[in-house]
């Protein structure tokens, strides 16, 4: 707790925090002593969550791939709470697709909020931002880190986005003496892959992922394995923190891309 003590009674404000990475973040910085607003686009689970948390925490719901959505609930979070130590742009899903064989409508909710609810956020929640210190944290992953490959291109290729945008967004900040920390997660035991049961009209009806895909993650770590190290890159004024639980295989394949553009490099 001491770690974080600098922001003790002020408030953070996590994305997509109704499960998954974004309620671990909620839930420890709540114990590190923040005040904690629990975003989700479901209001059911950010209540539940908030709940959970108790007097510490309280919920919004809004829409991140909504550009007025996000801006009308910054003003109602300036309004009743003002006061805003910590932005986590967390919120985030994950599709099954090719780049080839992707259908429109989860092209589209896939870049929607990967990449541009990340900006959105941004855009609408860092003015908000007071006091010093300041932090803001973005959840990319380590897809960012590698090329797109596997089952699942099309998140591969909104994560290489996220990751754009955190780069850019940390640079900007920097220019403000606003902290930022970029954390890229690697296979873990979360709900993003079954992410299409917060928006089912996006598909048609109700999704769920199947279970014979699902062990994977199941069978992971849980995203508090990632927790002392994540409060110690913020307690320490913030950075890059990539959280790989692959045995390697992320350090393998990041130096193979690496290698790759390196080898195409044509210097005229």
């Amino acid at each position: 707790m001491a770690k974080l003590s600098r922001y003790a009674g002020r408030t953070a404000l996590v994305t997509g925090a109704g499960d998954g990475i974004g309620k671990m973040l909620a839930m420890k910085l709540a114990e590190a002593g923040l005040l904690v607003c629990v975003q989700d686009i479901r209001e059911d689970a950010a209540a539940e969550v908030a709940k959970n948390i108790g007097g510490k925490a309280f919920s919004m719901a809004f829409d991140i791939s909504d550009r007025d959505a996000v801006a009308e609930a910054a003003d109602q979070f300036a309004q009743d709470y003002g006061d805003l130590a910590m932005l986590w742009i967390n919120a985030g899903v994950g599709v099954g697709a090719s780049i080839l064989e992707g259908k429109p409508d989860q092209v589209r909710w896939a870049y929607d909020v990967n990449v541009l609810g990340a900006i959105w956020t941004a855009q609408c929640f860092v003015p908000l931002l007071q006091g010093d210190p300041c932090h803001v944290g973005i959840t990319a992953s380590t897809a960012a880190l590698r090329a797109p490959e596997g089952d699942f291109p099309l998140y591969a290729a909104t994560k290489h986005g996220t990751m754009a945008v955190a780069e850019a967004l940390r640079g900007e900040l920097s220019a403000k003496d606003i902290e930022t920390t970029i954390l890229c997660p690697g296979l873990l035991n979360t709900e993003i892959w079954d992410g299409a049961k917060a928006r089912p009209e996006r598909f048609g009806g109700e999704r769920r992922m199947d279970p014979k895909i699902a062990g994977m993650w199941r069978d992971a770590k849980t995203p508090e394995a990632m927790w002392p190290d994540i409060e110690r890159v913020m307690a320490a004024g913030g950075g890059a923190l990539v959280c790989a639980t692959d045995d390697g295989e992320t350090g393998a394949a990041m130096r193979q891309r690496i290698d790759a553009i390196e080898k195409g490099l044509v210097e005229i």
